[in-house]
């Protein structure tokens, strides 16, 4: 019989969270495997720390939310969020399952032109649309949502110089009972401005109207806003349709879905308090459904999902660098994992857990990343195993804005693996090195040299 390693008894003051009804759970299961295949392996041949993602889940995932809306509506459309994960391998994988593009900047723009999608099947989104983009946008037959004026006259201006007429549509915010507001994007709709800014478009008469876009927030953890902004929509096309005899093509909701990660400071986990894409569907379609909008005029549903589609898909791996004990008795973990990589951890309780069984004995922890900075923090305070060093660790739901907001500092970013529908592996994204970084700089003659 294996002799267990001795494990001194504590007495602690729990405050890591607080408790439910049901108390606090002091068992953390590991979690070994993704998609049948070992996570430590894949340490073993990609290196530590290593994003992971999971093809199965992105389109297990998609099917879902499609049939969610589909089966309640009879003309739905999703277009893949690029800011949310812009890797060409992921977006691809949603384009194979029939999704648009929704990008907001040029460099947006052009990946998805590069990765194959036709301009029709682009929407063009955002504040920051330089005249050469929308040129471009207009050119490919791009869906341009306008976001201020400024814009809105650059394109009637450009619409004179075109052969091309520009297909537009106008970004609106409005009040649904959700603080803070998310007014600083679009045209009010309150203080009658998104009516204005219809108007003129009708008006200039060289621009196709042919939709109106919303994106109330993000991460939203309430259907009714959804019913509100989606019926607040459904005013304005009848009042187009009324006043200038004209019927728009599609009426886009934006994304902002919440997935099941749990915010930080929340009461209970996200998995049992995000609402399901059902929820979300049922809401927005009864509105839209139940609106004066002639059933013979119903216009295409557009979903930009992002978050929601891509969180539970991706997975960060990697190793415990050290253990320390705080000032104040705390135990502190540190692994080779930072808020350079895992932004998100500025917002959520990740679900972090150890990839091989661990003793039964758990402590209160706060979990460290490798940066020299006070704030680099993974979580604050979590019971957690009493990994040692070299023991390994993962991270689960980080698929959302982790590899287009993560930072190059101090450490270089690590790999990135696919794993495909069979479980094989796939590199998506090389590793950085130093060569990488210094690519990019150019040092002046004179700086070149030196004598210590």
């Amino acid at each position: 019989m294996e002799k267990l390693p001795f494990e001194r008894p504590t007495i602690q003051k729990i405050s890591a969270g607080i408790p439910s009804k049901h108390g606090i759970s002091r068992k953390l299961e590991p979690l070994s495997h993704i998609d049948g295949l070992s996570i430590k392996s894949l340490i073993d041949d990609y290196g530590s720390p290593l994003f992971i993602l999971s093809e199965s889940s992105i389109r297990k995932t998609y099917k879902e939310a499609y049939r969610a809306f589909s089966s309640r509506y009879p003309n739905v459309q999703f277009a893949w969020s690029y800011k949310t994960n812009y890797l060409n391998a992921v977006c691809n994988v949603f384009h194979q399952e029939g999704a648009w593009a929704e990008v907001v900047s040029g460099f947006e723009y052009d990946k998805a032109a590069a990765n194959g999608v036709s301009g029709e099947s682009i929407i063009f989104n955002g504040p920051d649309k330089s005249k050469e983009d929308l040129r471009k946008a207009i050119q490919n037959s791009s869906l341009i949502h306008i976001d201020h004026f400024d814009e809105l006259y650059e394109i009637i201006h450009l619409s004179r110089e075109v052969e091309e007429r520009p297909k537009v549509a106008i970004r609106i915010n409005m009040d649904v009972g959700v603080y803070p507001k998310w007014d600083r994007f679009g045209f009010n709709f309150e203080n009658g401005e998104a009516w204005d800014a219809l108007n003129r478009i009708k008006a200039s008469k060289n621009l196709d109207l042919i939709g109106l876009h919303t994106h109330i927030g993000t991460y939203m953890m309430t259907t009714e806003a959804y019913k509100i902004a989606a019926s607040k929509l459904a005013q304005l096309a009848v009042s187009l349709e009324k006043k200038h005899g004209h019927v728009i093509q599609y009426i886009d909701m934006g994304g902002g879905f919440a997935s099941k990660n749990t915010l930080r400071g929340a009461y209970y986990p996200g998995t049992d308090t995000t609402p399901s894409f059902d929820d979300f569907a049922e809401a927005i379609t009864s509105a839209l459904m139940s609106s004066e909008i002639k059933p013979d005029h119903l216009p295409m549903l557009i979903l930009e999902t992002g978050r929601a589609l891509i969180d539970d898909a991706g997975y960060l791996a990697g190793t415990v660098l050290a253990n320390k004990r705080l000032s104040d008795g705390r135990r502190a973990t540190i692994i080779d994992t930072g808020v350079n990589l895992l932004f998100t951890a500025f917002w959520y309780e990740h679900d972090i857990r150890p990839i091989e069984p661990i003793s039964d004995q758990m402590e209160d922890t706060t979990i460290y990343g490798p940066l020299c900075m006070n704030i680099d923090v993974i979580r604050g305070n979590v019971m957690f195993p009493l990994l040692k060093k070299g023991d390994h660790y993962v991270v689960r739901r980080v698929g959302a804005y982790n590899t287009t907001q993560w930072m190059q500092f101090i450490n270089l970013r690590p790999q990135i693996v696919m794993l495909d529908m069979k479980g094989k592996a796939h590199l998506v994204r090389k590793g950085e090195t130093l060569d990488t970084i210094n690519s990019q700089e150019i040092t002046p003659e004179h700086l070149q040299n030196f004598n210590l």
